[in-house]
């Protein structure tokens, strides 16, 4: 689950200016890839022969990056792993020596030459790949879509796919160019592939439990990992291995791990952004420097034009009680998601055992890649739910009420002056009141 994900990082290449990366971003890189030479680069591979291998490539050699290999090759016999890169080559060692003691290790074969380190690793292993898993640290993950997209390769793209508004406009512009070149592009927002989220929603909006009145949802879990500090290590070389806790590597945790709760919000609400959100979080257990700079506690109220709310909270404190359940309530009843049952007018219950949602959503992209069904493009939702988690974020730091439209246009760029081993970002904490929205 969420709390054990240890995503490892790729990046630009060795020491590129920061002006340098944003040059191909947004519009421009809209403007390019809408080019008529641009739209003639088709996925490299469309896969309808029984016997054709599937070459999957792995960026970010983490946990979940390890564990999204295993789903794909659990079902699809025709994927094989040909290309890995990591960051650092230590992650990529001990993820392939993972991988080669699980049950798939037949179709695990990376060659020396196919595994990549350093931060232009993610450049590689798109190219040599016809689908890729980017499993990253999050802020990262824009310009790898971006990168994948232009290259026409298939995308399984992690939650969330940014940490701030502009690197978000980057994915949805990315995403509608996947559309136009036919690329399948699904989302590690896994509940929305899970049989038994899938028929709760659909009571929702079947009007089962009448018209949504007020959301709940809650994601409360305990303490997650770190991995202390070493002489030798830079300063980006510190944040970066302990990428969760700095805010414009993971993008806070109501970002990264509570986006699932978030997720299940927007679904519900048919993908409606919110208009505005007012929030407060702080550190209260979080209060050494090894914790960076993100929050331990945040409690949102997300409003909808029509004035439907949301009432989320999430936390991370070790030894305290854990809750991840989320609620809609209705004119005639109340839908538990979580749970997957509907109370009220209508009584309804999932019955049967929910499928591995994991392994679900391997099972439809792969489907989508082959041609037998619909080509997927989860673009837009997965930009919404990210920035919605972000608007959050935002008006908890502030301590202000931000509304859909500001965070939209918000031109708060989180990314560093260089990507390179040296020095990172300043570590500021975020003070309501003080810290200003921009």
């Amino acid at each position: 689950m969420d709390q054990q994900h240890e995503d490892q990082t790729s990046s630009t290449s060795s020491g590129i200016d920061r002006r340098v990366f944003l040059s191909a971003s947004g519009g421009a890189l809209a403007a390019a890839a809408l080019s008529s030479t641009a739209l003639q680069a088709l996925p490299s591979m469309m896969h309808n022969s029984v016997d054709e291998t599937i070459r999957v490539g792995l960026v970010g050699c983490g946990g979940r990056g390890t564990g999204a290999v295993i789903n794909a090759l659990n079902v699809e016999p025709r994927a094989k792993l040909v290309a890995m890169g990591d960051i650092f080559k230590d992650r990529l060692d001990s993820s392939l020596k993972n991988l080669l003691d699980e049950e798939h290790a037949d179709r695990i074969d990376v060659s020396e030459e196919m595994q990549f380190s350093g931060w232009d690793s993610f450049e590689k292993v798109i190219e040599n790949c016809d689908l890729v898993i980017l499993a990253t640290t999050p802020h990262f993950r824009p310009e790898q879509i971006e990168k994948a997209v232009a290259a026409g390769k298939h995308i399984f793209a992690e939650k969330p796919v940014a940490t701030d508004a502009p690197g978000v406009a980057r994915v949805r512009a990315a995403a509608r160019i996947a559309d136009q070149k036919g690329l399948t592009l699904v989302s590690g927002l896994c509940y929305r592939y899970q049989d038994a989220k899938q028929q709760t929603i659909d009571r929702v909006h079947d009007g089962s439990i009448g018209d949504i009145i007020t959301l709940q949802c809650t994601y409360n879990t305990g303490g997650l990992w770190h991995r202390g500090r070493k002489d030798e290590w830079s300063e980006m070389e510190y944040q970066v291995r302990n990428w969760y806790y700095f805010n414009w590597l993971s993008g806070d945790h109501i970002t990264e791990q509570s986006i699932h709760s978030i997720d299940k919000m927007m679904w519900a609400m048919k993908d409606a952004p919110p208009a505005k959100c007012s929030a407060s979080g702080g550190r209260t257990c979080r209060t050494e420097e090894k914790w960076g700079d993100i929050y331990d506690h945040f409690n949102c109220v997300f409003e909808w034009e029509n004035g439907t709310k949301l009432f989320h909270s999430c936390r991370q404190w070790s030894g305290a009680d854990g809750d991840v359940s989320d609620y809609v309530h209705g004119t005639r009843g109340t839908a538990a998601i979580q749970r997957h049952r509907v109370d009220g007018e209508v009584k309804w219950n999932f019955s049967g055992s929910p499928n591995d949602m994991y392994d679900a959503e391997w099972v439809e992209l792969f489907r989508s890649v082959k041609g037998e069904r619909d080509r997927i493009n989860n673009g837009e939702y997965m930009c919404n739910s990210t920035l919605a988690a972000i608007l959050g974020r935002t008006a908890a730091y502030t301590g202000k009420t931000i509304t859909w439209d500001e965070m939209t246009s918000s031109e708060l760029d989180l990314s560093p002056v260089a990507y390179e081993f040296g020095p990172a970002p300043v570590v500021e904490i975020a003070r309501p009141g003080t810290t200003k929205f921009s």
